[in-house]
């Protein structure tokens, strides 16, 4: 245990795009490794979850995996929105500010945050914002 305060000292950023589904909430086999942590672990503040094109209602499963065991985090609804010139594609963010019972999120080194999708979608990328300590 520390007897001073850490804070995350290196951006960290990482990306997936969902596609296929995965109903799996234990054991899903075609998941997205949205991020690794650091050598000495990894805090993440902001989510984002953007469709990339027009999406059908589902869920983004969010995983933390700790190398071996996937344990379900949070799901999140995707609704469906046709997206065009004039209508944005749909959204969803996962922060402190809105999301205080589960963000910020540590993860230990060795851990990663791990997302599917529930129903096949023409895209959807997640992305996440945080630092390595």
């Amino acid at each position: 245990m520390s007897t001073s305060a850490q804070y995350a000292s290196t951006p960290k950023f990482g990306s997936a795009t969902l596609s296929t589904a995965d109903t799996s909430l234990t054991a899903p086999t075609t998941v997205g490794t949205i991020v690794t942590a650091g050598a000495s672990g990894t805090r993440i503040d902001y989510i984002d979850i953007q469709g990339v094109a027009t999406t059908v209602a589902g869920l983004i499963n969010l995983f933390v995996f700790d190398g071996t065991n996937y344990i379900l985090w949070n799901q999140v609804p995707v609704l469906a929105i046709t997206s065009s010139t004039t209508a944005p594609a749909f959204v969803a963010n996962l922060s402190s500010t809105n999301n205080s019972n589960i963000m910020p999120l540590t993860l230990p080194t060795g851990y990663s945050l791990r997302a599917t999708t529930s129903v096949a979608q023409t895209g959807i990328r997640v992305n996440a914002y945080g630092g390595d300590f």
